[in-house]
């Protein structure tokens, strides 16, 4: 069995394009999409996605902008840099980029962030409406694994979801996401993780597995069941001398030998990736229909 790819690429570009008469249509009437990202030092990785986020968001033309704050920042500074993107009115999403120093604490940050412009989904406001299933944005990556397995004709409606990983990122958002009763969930989903006894058996019973747990090809094939559809979240890099850079992105599947076994398998670059971008932009879309009009 040669698995089926789950290309997230292709599936963003058509999100992308479904965007673009939105946009376009709020642009008209005054109200461009404005999405900005916050980023604090000077990490590689973090500002490698705000450049695809913004790249992504002038593609369908939502305007973007990057403010960027030395490693030293306190906290108190980042604070009120949020209050000011919370007051103007120009400005629907925001994002800060994590990881953030050690001076400065998450959870106060998400706090912070305005509700109404927390594109990310991240607010304790936002989370409670997601596990209520009446949710203002949903959470981008667990939202991105939705709508690739829904657009992929792979719907979770009555299957058995296994999720390796319990992050308030991925895997604790996903879990609400797919235990809603609405089309396109109602799915019997269980949350595992690396303090998991018998954990392969537990992944091997899934009929859709999702891989959230931050570890470069930790799922092996001997944890997925034969016909099994696999969703990798992990981005993890890993040396390699033959790569330009010295080294490479993989996921938290051992793609080659879990793709002889799978149905169908998301590829790590290429999967997950590109369809959280899709729904971040998607959210600063709502996000800007929901505001009141400027001026």
């Amino acid at each position: 069995m040669t698995a089926t790819i789950l290309d997230g690429k292709g599936l963003a570009d058509k999100i992308r394009a479904e965007l673009r008469p939105d946009v376009a249509a709020l642009t008209a009437s005054g109200r461009t999409p404005g999405l900005a990202a916050v980023i604090v030092g000077d990490d590689p990785a973090s500002a490698m996605y705000v450049r695809n986020k913004a790249r992504a968001c002038e593609e369908v033309g939502i305007r973007s902008e990057v403010l960027r704050f030395p490693a030293d920042l306190s906290q108190e500074g980042l604070l009120h840099e949020i209050a000011r993107l919370n007051a103007r009115p120009d400005v629907h999403g925001i994002l800060v980029q994590q990881p953030l120093p050690p001076q400065i604490a998450v959870d106060a940050v998400v706090r912070a962030v305005s509700p109404a412009k927390d594109v990310d989904c991240f607010h304790p406001e936002n989370v409670g409406l997601v596990l209520l299933g009446t949710p203002r944005f949903a959470p981008a990556t667990p939202a991105g694994v939705v709508e690739l397995l829904r657009r992929t004709g792979n719907p979770p409606d009555g299957r058995h979801v296994v999720i390796l990983g319990r992050s308030n990122i991925v895997g604790k958002p996903l879990a609400a996401l797919l235990m809603q009763k609405r089309e396109g969930a109602n799915a019997t989903v269980t949350v595992c993780h690396s303090g998991t006894a018998g954990l392969g058996r537990v992944t091997a019973t899934a009929d859709i597995l999702v891989a959230a747990i931050g570890r470069p090809r930790f799922v092996t094939a001997d944890m997925v069941r034969t016909g099994a559809i696999v969703v990798d979240v992990g981005i993890n890099r890993v040396p390699d001398p033959t790569a330009k850079q010295g080294h490479r992105t993989v996921g938290d599947v051992d793609f080659a030998a879990v793709s002889e076994k799978a149905a169908a398998i998301s590829p790590v670059p290429g999967g997950v990736g590109p369809m959280t971008i899709a729904m971040l932009l998607t959210n600063t879309v709502r996000a800007a229909q929901s505001a009141a009009p400027v001026g």
